[in-house]
């Protein structure tokens, strides 16, 4: 990321103005990732099983367990979510919106996925009851996610659509639905 973003410093990166930032995509991208990847590294071990038409897959001869099948829903939910966000700004008539979006998102995911380097860090390497941390790895979560929609919702790049019916039926559709099929997906 310091390569990607010309040395600038923590500060600098959360703080710059969409017109000043630069390779703002494969910040997009790299973040993700790591978003995507401490996420499933965490959530992995509350996946009570893999679904049995997952495990039955053999890929040449190899099946997923429970970090491979978390993995792959994650990188699936985002990507969908991502393809679906694009869909949707375009679909409005606010297409040039999009890249302000996946700038600003970038700023906050990238604040998550330190939180969640932070997590994994104290779930594997220091003593703790698991089974008690959930619930606090719930209220987390819960936490970012209300965080998330105010931080969308009242950002100075006015990322959100003007109307206030685009702004509801994007929380709805396209940050809530997701939510609840992906928590589905995984533990139920």
């Amino acid at each position: 990321m310091n390569i990607i973003e010309r040395d600038a410093n923590l500060k600098d990166f959360l703080l710059q103005k969409y017109f000043d930032a630069s390779n703002n995509l494969p910040s997009w991208i790299i973040t993700s990732c790591v978003t995507a990847l401490t996420l499933s590294v965490l959530a992995s071990q509350y996946i009570p099983t893999v679904p049995k038409f997952v495990a039955d897959l053999r890929i040449l001869g190899y099946q997923l367990n429970k970090f491979g099948f978390t993995l792959t829903t994650i990188i699936f939910f985002y990507a969908a979510k991502s393809i679906l966000g694009f869909l949707f700004y375009q679909s409005i008539g606010d297409g040039k919106k999009w890249s302000v979006f996946y700038f600003t998102a970038t700023k906050f995911y990238f604040v998550v996925s330190f939180l969640l380097i932070i997590l994994c860090i104290t779930h594997y390497y220091f003593p703790i009851d698991r089974n008690k941390i959930f619930l606090y790895y719930l209220y987390f979560f819960c936490f970012v996610f209300i965080f998330k929609i105010f931080f969308y919702l009242f950002h100075r790049n006015n990322i959100l659509p003007e109307k206030w019916y685009y702004k509801f039926l994007y929380i709805c559709t396209l940050q809530i639905a997701p939510i609840l099929l992906l928590w589905k997906l995984l533990f139920l």
